[in-house]
């Protein structure tokens, strides 16, 4: 149940990334862009699900750590997508 927390912290992390990403820009909102956040957040959430699955405990830490990470996730791929499509 806690690998659920942590998977759940990274997808909310992430998404909270976009959404601040897109408040910021004060652009019409593209439902295109944001499915290609929500797919990294899901990255993000497997793939801290993956990781914490052979950890004994889960501290709130580690919940922020998660959560953190998945919004660098996201902003880490946007800015890897924009720099390939130029």
């Amino acid at each position: 149940m806690e690998i659920l927390f942590v998977a759940v912290s990274a997808f909310g992390g992430a998404l909270f990334a976009s959404i601040m990403g897109w408040l910021d820009s004060g652009e019409a909102f593209i439902g295109r862009k944001f499915a290609s956040s929500v797919i990294r957040a899901l990255i993000a959430g497997g793939a801290f699900a993956i990781a914490y699955q052979f950890t004994d405990s889960v501290s709130i830490l580690d919940i922020v750590i998660a959560f953190v990470s998945g919004a660098g996730v996201d902003v880490l791929g946007h800015r890897v997508a924009g720099s390939i499509r130029g």
